[in-house]
C-alpha cells in the first residue's frame, strides 16, 4: 500500500501526511517555500515537481526510505470534524471546482436525485436551504463510509483517523500532530525542529485556501447545521476522530480541541 497522501520536501527536511480539508494547501506551500524561497505558482496539489509526493512514481522510493527510516521529522494536521464536514459540503458539493466543473462529474446530480439536496443552482450562488441540504448530504456521507454505497467514501469526508493511520500501519511514526485551529503554533513547532534552506516567517505566510470562492458562503453558525440526528450521524462517522484528536463532540459551537493529542495512544491504537 505504501504511503498515499504523503509529501516530502525535495531537500528531505520534513515529511507530511496530507489530511484533506486540514490546511493542506498552506502546509504544502510552506514546504515548497522552505526549499525554494518562492511559493508554487498555482494550487500546490497540482505541483508535479519541486517536492516529493507519493502520487509521483519517482518520489515513492525516497518517501518510503525516509518514512520507514524514521530519521526525518514527520507530522500531520487535523481539524474539528464538524467544521471539516461542513467545509467539504460547501466546497466539493455546492462549489464549482478550479477546472470549471462540478466535483467528480455526476456526483452532485446523483445527490440531487437520490438525496434531494440543493446546491445553489448551476453556479452555486443562488439562495437555498443550506441546513436541510447539508443534513441530507451527511446521510449520503454516512452511507458511503458505512456501506460504500452509492459509492466509495471520498477522501474529503472520510475520517481523519483513516488518513493518519495508513502512515503508521506501513511503518511511519509522527513526531507531531497539530490542530488546524492552532495552526501558527503547530507549524512553528515543525519549523523549529527542521533545517530549511529558506527561512519561513509564519506571520508573512498567506493562507492558501484552494476551496475559497468555489461555493456559497456558510449562512449560519456551525451548530445550526447539526440537530440531534445529524450529531448522531457525525458520531457514527467520526467517533474516533473526536476521541483521538480531542475535539468537543458535545458542543458543535466549540471548534477548539479540549485536550492534547496523545501521540503514544495514536500510534498504539491506529497502528493495528
Amino acid at each position: 500500500m505504501g504511503f498515499p497522501g504523503t509529501w516530502m520536501t525535495e531537500s528531505e527536511s520534513v515529511v507530511y501526511r496530507v489530511v484533506p480539508k486540514c490546511a493542506c494547501s498552506t502546509i504544502g506551500q510552506i514546504m515548497f517555500y522552505s526549499d525554494h524561497g518562492t511559493f508554487f505558482d498555482g494550487d500546490i496539489h497540482d505541483a508535479t515537481g519541486g517536492m516529493h509526493k507519493w502520487a509521483i512514481e519517482a518520489s515513492q522510493p525516497k518517501i518510503e526510505k525516509a518514512v520507514k527510516g524514521q530519521k526525518i521529522y514527520a507530522f500531520t494536521c487535523v481539524r474539528n470534524p464538524y467544521t471539516r464536514i461542513l467545509s467539504s459540503f460547501f466546497d466539493k458539493i455546492c462549489g464549482i471546482q478550479r477546472n470549471g466543473k462540478r466535483y467528480r462529474g455526476n456526483l452532485v446530480l446523483l445527490l440531487i436525485q437520490k438525496y434531494g439536496i440543493e446546491v445553489g443552482g448551476d453556479d452555486g450562488k443562488q439562495e437555498f436551504d443550506q441546513i436541510a441540504s447539508f443534513r441530507r448530504f451527511l446521510l449520503f456521507a454516512r452511507d458511503t463510509i458505512r456501506w460504500k454505497k452509492p459509492m466509495e467514501p471520498d477522501i474529503h469526508w472520510s475520517a481523519m483517523t483513516g488518513h493518519v493511520s495508513t502512515f503508521i500501519v506501513n511503518g511511519g511514526r509522527y513526531d507531531q500532530i497539530f490542530f488546524t485551529e492552532a495552526f501558527d503554533a503547530g507549524m512553528a513547532t515543525v519549523l523549529k525542529n527542521i533545517k530549511t534552506k529558506h527561512k519561513v516567517d509564519l506571520k508573512k505566510i498567506p493562507k492558501f485556501n484552494e476551496s475559497e470562492g468555489h461555493g456559497p458562503k456558510r449562512a449560519h453558525p456551525v451548530e445550526d447545521y447539526f440537530d440531534d440526528l445529524s450529531r448522531h450521524l457525525v458520531w457514527e462517522i467520526y467517533k474516533r476522530d473526536f476521541q483521538f484528536f480531542k475535539y468537543d463532540f458535545d458542543n458543535p459551537a466549540n471548534k477548539m480541541p479540549i485536550g492534547e493529542i496523545d501521540l503514544d495512544e495514536v500510534h498504539a491504537k491506529l497502528g493495528d
